[in-house]
């Protein structure tokens, strides 16, 4: 059965080729972007989120099976950290409406391995407590110095991961039936990336920060495909996660143990749950 979907992002990189997949197998896709899509749509401001979910809406009948979030950017200005985390929380939180209306509601959305390189803490506090002129006042700053400006994107990728996984288990979507899944890539060829890989000094400076034993550098369908199949019906039950398909990044970067560190604070928290019950 052929499915609905709204993705942002369509007119380039992974989103354009998930709009490709998807259209090719059946599927309704309306593309959300700045130009190349059904849906022109700024997403840097919050009148461009919402008039942009609000005509996809009206575009898809008032329902929709699933929203793919896929736009973003990676440069040093504050607009990175405005579409990379309020273009995607406030665009998906006003498509909510539409996809309760659907049998299997699915949304599922891109982050970044690089939400687990360094970041600028007041940054991603400021994007987590949603205080958009705050974040963007914080990011300004970290931009007036090279040294400092490309860690507005690693923080905008480490809050919407974290947006991903605090709210995933909320009554908003895990409680309405909606599985909310994020997926974060390591180096992907798409446009946005082809001037740096293009020379030698280039793809070394990314192969550094982004070590990839699997295979190298990724296409963008390798992340496509991921994204479809946790916005299908088949995915009943993967909730809050930000999926590494990075080529083994992730693991050489933060190694085999990523428990360790809070097991204090797990068993304390078991400890609350069982003295709940006993109560």
């Amino acid at each position: 059965m052929s499915r609905s979907y709204v993705i942002t992002g369509a007119g380039s990189g992974i989103g354009k080729t998930t709009a490709a997949i998807l259209e090719a197998r059946g599927d309704t896709v309306i593309g959300v972007d700045l130009r190349g899509a059904a849906v022109a749509g700024d997403l840097s401001t919050p009148t461009g989120r919402a008039d942009a979910a609000a005509e996809a809406t009206r575009l898809a009948g008032g329902t929709v099976d699933a929203v793919i979030a896929c736009a973003g950017l990676a440069l040093p200005k504050p607009l990175t950290a405005a579409v990379n985390y309020f273009g995607m929380t406030e665009f998906l939180d006003a498509m909510r409406p539409a996809l309760a209306g659907s049998a299997a509601p699915r949304v599922a959305l891109i982050s970044s391995m690089a939400s687990i390189q360094p970041v600028a803490p007041a940054l991603v506090d400021a994007l987590l407590t949603d205080d958009e002129p705050a974040a963007l006042a914080i990011a300004e700053r970290l931009a007036e110095d090279p040294a400092t400006g490309n860690l507005i994107y690693s923080s905008s990728k480490r809050a919407i991961s974290r947006w991903v996984r605090r709210e995933a288990p909320s009554a908003a979507w895990a409680g309405a039936g909606i599985p909310l899944n994020a997926v974060a890539p390591g180096t992907v060829v798409t446009p946005m990336t082809a001037e740096l890989l293009a020379t030698p000094d280039g793809r070394a400076l990314v192969d550094a920060s982004v070590p990839m034993p699997l295979n190298s550098h990724q296409g963008p369908e390798s992340i496509a495909k991921l994204l479809i199949w946790l916005t299908s019906v088949e995915n009943s039950h993967c909730c809050g996660q930000t999926i590494y398909c990075d080529g083994g990044a992730d693991a050489v970067l933060r190694g085999d143990d990523v428990w360790s560190w809070n097991e204090e604070g797990i068993q304390a928290r078991f400890a609350e749950i069982f003295a709940g019950l006993q109560n």
